[in-house]
């Protein structure tokens, strides 16, 4: 990962913790979070979501009339309160487990309760999605969602999408197990990469790892270098695996010069050191073509621009109209 944004990674957390913070009060549904499950917001898979504070839950015990139909907010220490029971320690647990120890503890009061724990809001398993994705912010993870599962329900990637799935892991839920992750500056945090292309085709099964609460997934961007001006095919073209790519490697997925260009006049357009503006760098690609001067690495965002000749626009331009007063005179002589 980038100096950059290794930098940026406690202020992204900082960020995300805010936002969490805010999600403890009480909100609509039209506020909440977006959950990774294509359930009804009602419901709930019970054996493998993992309550914790912030979560809303809905108990019904059928045969306790002060327990008919009691709505409880998971509290910061994990805990709800219930009546006769009081207390009752829920993160951590599943809904079925809650159910259980719920049921042990109405014993005193009903022989056999029958005891159901519904989840009617999720806010403890959040993760943020960043960069080139259709709905990228926090979204509730509602169970064991694998990374291609968490990508898919945040819909896609978007055409801009890089080659690389970065993931940012809090230091308590362990080691990311991917290859070359590594401990961010900090200590606090997990970092590790993996390719977009392995894991949506499925080529090692053991790169789609499982999400965690709490993670931050980032696709970036592909970085492009755009060719424009005198060239057969202007556009923008993708640098790969690779940092740079050369002007005759740009030149050749433009498929080469115009017949009007002035290759010798070219001028490299590159975003300068504080961003604010772009700096024009003079290139003679007529003496790289011949031989006679090295080859100019371009990077993400440069722009190659190869200008008109107008001596040859002009030249072009006699030609034509040559070439046309010739076979008006020829059409005359034919009459």
């Amino acid at each position: 990962m980038s100096s950059p944004l290794r930098a940026l990674v406690p202020a992204i957390f900082l960020i995300f913790t805010t936002i969490l913070m805010g999600q403890q009060s009480p909100k609509t549904k039209a506020d909440d979070p977006l959950p990774l499950t294509t359930e009804p917001r009602g419901g709930t898979d019970s054996a493998t979501y993992i309550l914790g504070p912030g979560d809303d839950i809905v108990v019904k015990v059928m045969d306790v009339e002060e327990i008919k139909e009691a709505t409880s907010r998971i509290d910061m220490r994990g805990n709800i309160k219930l009546p006769l029971i009081g207390k009752v320690q829920a993160a951590g647990l599943t809904g079925e487990q809650l159910e259980n120890v719920i049921r042990q503890d109405l014993k005193t009061f009903v022989k056999d309760p029958d005891v159901i724990v519904t989840i009617s809001t999720f806010r403890s398993q959040p993760v943020m999605v960043l960069g080139a994705v259709n709905i990228p912010g926090v979204h509730q993870l509602e169970g064991r969602k694998t990374l291609f599962e968490v990508i898919s329900a945040v819909g896609g990637l978007k055409p801009e999408a890089g080659h690389t799935i970065k993931i940012t892991r809090q230091k308590q839920w362990g080691k990311i197990p991917l290859p070359g992750c590594t401990a961010d500056a900090t200590g606090e945090y997990f970092i590790a990469e993996v390719s977009i292309k392995s894991v949506m085709d499925a080529n090692n099964p053991t790169e789609n790892i499982q999400v965690k609460p709490r993670d931050v997934i980032t696709v970036p961007k592909v970085n492009i270098v755009y060719v424009v001006g005198a060239v057969k095919k202007a556009g923008g073209y993708a640098l790969g695996d690779a940092p740079t790519m050369t002007i005759l490697q740009a030149l050749a997925m433009a498929d080469g010069l115009d017949k009007l260009a002035a290759p010798n006049n070219a001028r490299i357009m590159r975003v300068s050191p504080s961003g604010s503006a772009r700096i024009e760098i003079p290139v003679d690609v007529k003496k790289i073509f011949d031989g006679k001067g090295n080859d100019v690495a371009l990077g993400a965002d440069d722009i190659l621009f190869i200008p008109n000749s107008g001596k040859k626009a002009a030249t072009l331009r006699g030609i034509e109209a040559a070439i046309g007063l010739s076979g008006t005179a020829l059409l005359l002589g034919a009459r």
